[in-house]
């Protein structure tokens, strides 16, 4: 199967995934033929029918267009383009508000300049799921009609590598004190927002906490930021982790329908998943707790809940939480638990990835 599907790569067919904003999957036969669009969730009924992207409506590709042109010509960092699409009103192809990370997905993804490319990330057979190198990725150039020319597409490839280079923490430090003595205060939002900075995350990531990072260049805050930041690390996390969980899903081959309006996942339209990122809470003893809290109105088949690291920054562990058995509303997970709840806990969300990979199976005799 996985051979087939890389042949069919190679013949300029997509496999698998949405579309993306700016573009449609397009239904054609055998021959090459067009015969109708395929709305989020559709899929092919006949084995001789192919799927292959279009250029979407044309405010959408103007609109791709623009954020090239906003990123490229003017210098406009990817916050700050999220920030003009949402102030225009205008919305992602799954009708939410943009963020750093679906303007990037934009600004580097090679299917808006016509390429196709599949094996990015291998999970075959159960086993671990990995990123492949580039050398291992399956691609056909020139697959579709692009929406963006290739010259525009390279020279953002080359501002992200130059951006996203790796500071020192000399540097960070250096950066951040510049800019806190040209505006007299700091915060994650003016850090963000600022030109040819480093973002919040990295600042988080390397110190811990902004705070941290915040006490290395002299500045302390009139009120304590950090239930702040915390909660806005997790508006930005939580979509992140459901994206990358659905084009997960759909790179293996399995089918998931995302609700735009409650993020709950229709998997193989056989289960439903809710994923809730869980932060860490320390008690005045100085341990540590977990408290999930299940969406009781969704009801869904499966919570995953993401439990989040000492330092509320980065995944600790997931836990696979099926309703049948965790019907409260709550439950409170501490450092070490009882066979009840570590029975569902995972390192990664390979074993959901698993439960929703398809597998052929030969027809009886």
């Amino acid at each position: 199967m996985f051979a087939g599907q890389c042949r069919l790569i190679e013949l300029g067919y997509r496999q698998g995934g949405p579309a993306g904003y700016g573009l449609r999957r397009i239904l054609v036969d055998q021959n090459g033929s067009v015969k109708s669009e395929l709305a989020r969730g559709e899929h092919k009924s006949l084995q001789t029918d192919r799927v292959i992207l279009m250029p979407g409506p044309d405010d959408e590709v103007r609109t791709v267009n623009l954020i090239y042109q906003w990123f490229i010509d003017h210098g406009i960092s990817t916050s700050e383009i999220a920030s003009r699409l949402n102030a225009m009103k205008v919305k992602t192809d799954l009708g939410r508000e943009w963020t750093r990370a679906t303007v990037q997905e934009i600004l580097t993804n090679e299917k808006y300049i016509g390429n196709n490319v599949y094996n990015r990330i291998s999970f075959k057979l159960k086993k671990t799921r990995v990123a492949n190198p580039r050398e291992m990725w399956i691609k056909k150039e020139a697959a579709f009609e692009p929406i963006v020319q290739p010259d525009l597409f390279y020279t953002a490839q080359g501002i992200i590598r130059e951006r996203n280079r790796r500071y020192t923490d000399e540097e960070l430090i250096e950066r951040l004190r510049t800019l806190y003595e040209n505006r007299g205060l700091l915060s994650g939002l003016i850090i963000d927002e600022t030109e040819n900075m480093p973002s919040a995350a990295v600042y988080m990531n390397r110190f811990g906490s902004l705070i941290r990072a915040y006490q290395m260049v002299g500045f302390t805050p009139d009120r304590d930021y950090r239930y702040l930041e915390i909660n806005r690390l997790l508006r930005h996390m939580h979509p992140v982790i459901v994206a990358d969980t659905e084009a997960q899903i759909s790179e293996i081959g399995g089918l998931v329908v995302r609700d735009p309006a409650t993020d709950l996942l229709r998997i193989n339209q056989e289960f439903s998943v809710s994923v809730v990122v869980v932060r860490c809470h320390t008690t005045e003893a100085g341990g540590h707790r977990w408290k999930v809290r299940f969406d009781t109105s969704l009801r869904p088949d499966i919570t995953v809940a993401v439990r989040l690291d000492h330092s509320n920054q980065t995944a600790l562990d997931y836990y696979l939480l099926p309703q049948l058995d965790f019907g409260q509303p709550r439950i409170s997970l501490a450092e070490h638990n009882g066979i009840e709840f570590e029975s569902y806990r995972f390192d990664s969300m390979d074993f959901l990835y698993g439960m929703a990979e398809r597998t052929r199976v030969r027809r009886a005799a």
